[in-house]
This record gives C-alpha cells, structure tokens and sequence, in this order.
C-alpha cells in the first residue's frame, strides 16, 4: 500500500510531455512573424539557451512599458524583424529629455 502511494506521488510530480518553446532559428522569418502575429505574444526561443518573450504590438505590454522592434536570426534571415519586446524606458528613451 506505501509503495502504491509513492508511486503515486512520484508520477504526479513528473511532467507527462515536456513542453518545448518554439525557436526562430527552427522556423523561416515569415513563419516566425505569423507565429507571432497569431498569438499576440509569446516567449521564443532565439538560438542555443537564450529566450525572450515577443510580441505582435504595445497592447501586450504593460501600462508602464513600451515596444522595441525585435530583429533575431530565423532559419533563413540572421536579422528578422519578427515583432516587439517591452521594457520599461529610461530617462534617454524620450525625445528632447536629457540625462
């Protein structure tokens, strides 16, 4: 009966299927942007371990963020311009501001 019951939690705690993150180097730049454009936003996986997360425009950042042409290499374009990243601006991110 113990044994049963550690069983039991031992395969409750491992996944059944990793999920694996879609990677522009696996995919064409046109591939990559739909991909994108589809589900609005998305971590990407960019070549060997690196990731971030992209999106299609503004309206999938937070209120305080803004959007930053994305350009990472795709199977057939080492510099596609495949969406958006957010990221909080800083104080020379603005126009006419001085730092």
């Amino acid at each position: 009966m113990i044994t049963r019951i550690a069983a039991t939690l031992v395969l409750a705690a491992t996944p059944v299927g990793a999920q694996t993150r879609p990677s522009s180097t696996a995919m064409t730049c046109q591939q990559t942007i739909r991909l994108i454009q589809a589900r609005g936003a998305l971590v990407l996986g960019t070549g060997g371990p690196t990731y971030d997360r992209f999106v299609r425009d503004r309206s999938f950042c937070e209120a305080t963020e803004i959007a930053k042409r994305a350009f990472r290499p795709t199977r057939d374009n080492p510099n596609c311009l495949i969406g958006y990243t957010c990221y909080e601006p800083g104080a020379g991110d603005w126009p006419g501001v001085d730092d």
